[in-house]
């Protein structure tokens, strides 16, 4: 453990306890003789009101007039809390909304005014739709970040021997059970939305961002899965066999309908935006010949040339 850190954690202890020996600080903290009494001798320096407690039963006391000083977290504590209060606020009923309001306010209190901004741009880049846990996977923090901070990510998505992609996450939202990126691919210069749980590898490239996107403010959380004026609405058939690898894969713009038509087949319907066109015939040819498309004849043809490109290949 880091000495600040150290020194932190034994502030508190030091406030809980107000009277305690050399040796039960040694036993607390795993350190040293010399190292308890140099923490000692540095928590007197940022004046900690300690004295010395002499005879059999003597030790360390703390003022009885001294109280807790602010307390200081780190970026990756911040967030953390930050995620737990949001779930408490989608669990909050009336009778629990006064009460939300109230530890939000008091959280907000007593962190410093550099990390109250930082919450405040985390709610500038994250969503929560309450509906149901959300599978977050190992990168969701790493993917906040960059998107707080407006920096480039290279990442692995889905497939460990695929190849490294270069992109700018700008927001952040948990739907229908799973987590979201919305960002902009700085390779093929466009927009993508990532399903978290599936990027296998994450870390900040250093590359150049786009200076646009740092701005983007998340004011209002519906945008992030509304469709556009030029969004295309898609149906396709699903046999039922698919349906529970299909439900995994959902995004946000996709609904699969459970009622089965005369043939026995499930309905997925949704909507793309254009520059989406290419990602989703990857999507859906990932399904083989348990989906077929309905509408539109375009999204077919498509789809048709996809499994001739792959044939000319072999």
């Amino acid at each position: 453990m880091k000495k600040a850190e150290r020194l932190n954690r034994l502030q508190r202890y030091v406030y809980r306890k107000r009277h305690f020996t050399l040796r039960e600080l040694i036993d607390e903290f795993g350190i040293s003789r010399s190292t308890a009494l140099r923490d000692i001798a540095s928590l007197e320096e940022i004046g900690m009101p300690l004295y010395a407690d002499r005879g059999r039963n003597g030790g360390y006391r703390l003022l009885e007039t001294a109280s807790l000083p602010p307390v200081s977290f780190t970026t990756g504590e911040v967030l953390a809390l930050y995620f737990a209060m949001q779930n408490l606020r989608s669990l909050s009923g009336d009778p629990f909304r006064v009460s939300f309001d109230s530890i939000h306010a008091k959280f907000l209190d007593v962190v410093p005014e550099a990390q109250r901004e930082q919450i405040r741009r985390f709610e500038h880049r994250i969503a929560f739709y309450p509906d149901e846990p959300a599978e977050a996977g190992p990168y969701l923090e790493t993917l906040l970040q960059a998107a707080v901070r407006g920096e480039a990510l290279a990442i692995r998505y889905a497939s460990p021997s695929g190849p490294s992609r270069l992109i700018q996450p700008f927001a952040i939202y948990a739907s229908d059970g799973f987590w979201y990126c919305r960002a902009f691919d700085l390779d093929k210069r466009e927009y993508r939305v990532f399903r978290c749980d599936r990027i296998i590898s994450a870390e900040f490239s250093g590359d150049e961002p786009l200076e646009e996107l740092k701005g983007f403010d998340l004011r209002d959380a519906q945008t992030l899965r509304r469709p556009s004026p030029d969004a295309v609405s898609f149906r396709c058939a699903v046999d039922p066999g698919a349906a529970d690898r299909l439900r995994r894969q959902l995004y946000p713009s996709m609904t699969l309908t459970e009622s089965p038509d005369p043939d026995g087949r499930l309905l997925l319907s949704g909507s793309f935006e254009p520059q989406e066109t290419e990602f989703l015939v990857s999507y859906l040819a990932g399904f083989g010949s348990s989906l077929k498309i309905l509408e539109p004849q375009s999204l077919r043809d498509r789809l048709g040339q996809h499994y001739l490109r792959l044939l000319e290949e072999l």
